[in-house]
């Protein structure tokens, strides 16, 4: 189902706040890769995109990991989330707004919603009695944990008990609501994998949850009740209507909703769907705000067929990934290879079989040979051929293009990103298939010279097409293609495409200028080797 709504010209999607207690792993660069796809797609066709993004800096857990290095709560988080605009660069990732929670402008943000929550009767002082996992920051149902009260999450960590008084938001009010919102709006929760999951927790009946605790200084004041420190969940949700604000005005909720607000699509790990499913919407009914159009919960990663973490010694360290094998890399084997939604897994000697197939063999290559026979038969420029001719007309890569990019397109609005991939490389394995079916140096040695530039004119054709789709995804190999064509698009920026009109151009077959200079052919991608 699309995430699209073609009726709005602004487009706004959201990765998860990413928790400050490490350094970012794997499953937040994912996350992060799959929403800056759908952010610089967006932009192709466009659209006035904001990718927000950003880190939840408070809590308990927060607290605690910063004594336990010695260090004050608030450079440690600052270090962290450097660490993540870090990796963002390092990844291509062009993100528009990056929200921290412990910010001044946040903390208006989340005064102001507190108090029309507040006003509205929808918060109340409890009392909480039940099992924490500090890690989550969550309380946990007896039916949730594992043996000796160990979270699912957290295996290796038994939940704390609590009994602590507590200011609750009251959920179970909106129970109705919020089945009538599952209902009314089937494409709200995505997959459906993960709406039915929410379909099943609500229908057991809804708690009211806490939203604040005691003794945690790390945080800020509860308005009414400066004894307790708000929850880390009802403050770092409204980080996400703190990044809309434009940096001269005002933090008001009126100056932050007023432009982009309803916010598209929220990207998140199903870890934390059951927040942006069910509490989430919840709450921006009680402050009478229109409730956010999409919510995708993607699967888990695991590395060699087995779960990661610390204490298997089998972590993938995405900022060393990087630096082995470069972004674009990276970038194509986990939107490709992973259908977004489903649990994934990386294998390093699959990955690098991959890459190397699709990107230097099956796209380089090709790009490679035909620009070596347009220097040598062509001048190194861009073969002039009519259209109306009836052997281009006829041409089936020609007949597989001028389909691709609305085929493509519908992939990406599905977030199906290796869908799109296949499409597109239909076209590119059509292009070698058909350069080795036509032998363009035979036909040149016969005198043919009209046919060879047939042959040529449409596998770079095919292959400008496919670097453009691509570019999304793999935004550095797109721009190299496209400068070895003679074009002075980089893909790398964010406005290189500034109106739909020029979308539908390169996204159409047919617009290589005749005579244009070609660069000097190299590789676009360089093999990877295993370490």
């Amino acid at each position: 189902m699309s995430h699209i709504d073609t009726n709005r010209n602004t487009f706004i999607i959201t990765t998860p706040l990413y928790y400050v207690n490490d350094l970012p792993h794997i499953g937040s660069a994912y996350t992060t890769m799959a929403a800056d796809a759908v952010a610089r797609f967006e932009r192709l066709r466009g659209k006035s995109v904001l990718l927000i993004t950003g880190t939840d800096e408070h809590g308990q857990k927060i607290q605690r990991t910063a004594e336990s290095n010695g260090v004050e709560p608030q450079a440690h988080c600052d270090k962290i989330a450097a660490g993540f605009n870090t990796l963002w660069q390092k990844l291509n990732i062009h993100y528009d707004r990056f929200s921290r929670t412990t910010s001044p402008r946040h903390a208006a943000i989340v005064k102001e919603f507190f108090l029309r929550v507040w006003d509205k009767g929808d918060i109340y002082l409890g009392q909480q009695k039940g099992w924490y996992c500090v890690s989550c920051e969550e309380f946990k149902e007896e039916r949730d944990l594992l043996s000796e009260h160990r979270c699912p999450l957290h295996p290796n960590k038994e939940a704390e008990w609590r009994d602590e008084q507590n200011y609750f938001f009251a959920l179970s009010k909106y129970q109705n609501r919020l089945e009538a919102l599952y209902q009314e709006r089937p494409g709200f929760i995505q997959p459906e994998s993960r709406r039915n999951e929410v379909l099943s927790f609500v229908s057991q009946g809804l708690q009211d949850f806490s939203i604040s605790r005691v003794n945690v200084d790390w945080g800020f004041p509860v308005p009414v009740d400066p004894k307790h420190t708000i929850y880390v969940w009802f403050d770092a949700l409204l980080g996400y209507v703190t990044a809309l604000l434009d940096p001269d005005s005002e933090p008001t909720l009126e100056n932050a909703l007023r432009k982009w607000w309803p916010i598209n699509l929220h990207l998140i790990g199903k870890d934390i769907l059951r927040f942006h499913a069910v509490y989430w919407p919840a709450m921006l009914m009680s402050a009478d705000i229109p409730v956010t159009e999409h919510v995708f919960g993607h699967g888990f990663l695991t590395k060699d067929g087995q779960k990661m973490g610390k204490s298997l010694g089998n972590t993938l360290d995405p900022v060393e990934l990087v630096n082995r094998y470069g972004a674009d890399a990276i970038r194509y084997y986990f939107l490709k290879e992973i259908e977004f939604g489903k649990d994934g897994d990386f294998n390093e000697s699959r990955f690098i079989d991959i890459v190397n197939a699709d990107l230097a063999n099956d796209l380089g290559n090709l790009l490679n040979r035909t620009l070596k026979m347009v220097q040598k038969y062509c001048h190194a420029r861009v073969p002039e051929v009519k259209e109306e001719e009836e052997t281009l007309v006829d041409n089936p890569l020609k007949a597989i293009g001028l389909k691709l990019s609305d085929r493509v397109a519908r992939s990406y609005e599905a977030l199906a990103f290796g869908e799109a991939c296949r499409e597109i490389f239909t076209l590119i394995r059509a292009g070698n298939k058909f350069i080795d079916d036509q032998a363009p140096w035979s036909l040149y040695k016969q005198g043919n010279l009209p046919e060879v530039e047939k042959v040529l004119y449409t596998v770079l054709e095919s292959v400008r097409l496919a670097a453009y789709l691509l570019s999304p995804i793999i935004p550095s190999i797109s721009t190299e293609i496209y400068r070895q064509l003679g074009f002075s698009i980089d893909f790398n920026e964010k406005t290189v495409i500034k109106d739909y009109a020029t979308y539908a151009t390169h996204a159409a077959w047919g617009i290589l200028p005749a005579h244009q200079s070609l660069g000097n052919p190299r590789p676009v991608f360089a093999r990877l080797e295993p370490a």
